[in-house]
């Protein structure tokens, strides 16, 4: 972030906070309200990977970064599902040419409230209940988000001829409620308001076997929560694992924050054998959303030239050479190039 604020002369000012399991562990606490406000305050957000062996799990995700989720309306996740020069994929026969896309995934609604409870807890009889909620404004706004993103970056699927494409991921015949809404609300806003962009619709069952194999058919996807909470996941591994898959927090009209969509990794700590790369192109991605087009452009060339030339693997303790020299070495070509 220094090297590329440097060549694009523009000034960052950063403020660091100490909440993650260590904090946790001296003090009980995870994000404080006061945290929260003080948060709002900042332009962006970047997080560190979250996750300590000695804090039980739920925890740190939910008190960190569900909670920052939540309380700043972060209501978009992006994900770039995209495979970089040299990076290995488990998919055989698939480059960087099919394996590039972007999953928009709703953020704060689904599942992950918390509606529900137990019943009974501890008993033969027990019940356990947690429900999918959504209302059609988180719906309106995700599928809006999803729209102009597909209008403004997608592309035209190579070789097929196709229009820039908005893929909605459901599960329309088993969650006739969840996502009948979704469908509904998908092609009334397509037709009114993005009558250029195709539209298709894929189960989400019937998407997971598609990214493993046909990748290249996808442009933009969107969809619930829980659903993109697994998608994503998968994608990062076609894209090469954990090592080099970032993703943002989205607030449009706030404080966004932008992380390694991987967890921590306690028995590498102080090591130096971390690859580096997921959290460099998540602040590419913050970047971007700052309006620094040309200084996040110049990082994910960067990482695409160490990619294809340097790294030897994206795996701890394999790419060849040590975390922070990894991060120098994407530093210094973008203070050269």
């Amino acid at each position: 972030m220094a090297a590329a604020a440097q060549k694009f002369n523009f000034k960052v000012e950063t403020t660091e906070f100490d909440f993650g399991g260590e904090r946790y562990k001296r003090t009980g606490e995870t994000l404080p309200d006061s945290a929260v406000a003080d948060l709002r305050r900042f332009d962006a957000i970047l997080l560190g990977a979250i996750g300590h062996p000695d804090v039980a799990p739920g925890i740190l995700e939910k008190g960190i970064l569900l909670k920052a989720r939540f309380e700043l309306d972060q209501y978009i996740n992006l994900r770039p599902v995209r495979l970089y020069p040299g990076v290995q994929t488990p998919l055989k026969d698939k480059g960087p040419d099919e394996i590039d896309y972007v999953v928009v995934r709703e953020n704060t609604g689904d599942i992950y409230t918390g509606t529900g409870g137990f019943s009974m807890k501890g008993t033969p009889q027990e019940v356990a209940v947690q429900s999918a909620v959504y209302t059609r404004f988180q719906v309106d706004r995700c599928l809006k988000y999803a729209f102009e993103y597909a209008r403004q970056h997608g592309k035209k699927i190579r070789g097929k001829g196709r229009e820039n494409t908005l893929g909605l991921v459901g599960k329309t015949n088993v969650l006739t409620y969840v996502y009948n809404l979704w469908e509904r609300a998908f092609h009334e806003m397509g037709k009114s308001h993005y009558p250029e962009i195709r539209r298709d619709y894929y189960h989400v069952d019937a998407c997971c076997m598609w990214m493993v194999k046909n990748p290249e058919w996808f442009d933009v996807l969107v969809t619930g929560n829980m659903f993109g909470d697994i998608i994503t996941d998968l994608g990062a591994i076609t894209q090469g694992g954990m090592g080099i898959a970032a993703g943002g927090n989205i607030n449009p009209e706030g404080v966004s924050m932008f992380e390694p969509i991987g967890g921590s990794a306690p028995k590498y700590t102080g090591q130096g054998v971390i690859n580096p790369l997921a959290a460099i192109c998540a602040m590419a991605m913050m970047l971007e959303i700052l309006g620094e087009q040309q200084a996040a452009d110049a990082v994910e060339e960067a990482v695409k030239y160490h990619t294809a030339h340097s790294l030897k693997s994206m795996a701890a303790g394999r790419m060849g050479y040590s975390t922070s020299q990894v991060g120098d070495l994407v530093a210094q070509h973008v203070a050269d190039h």
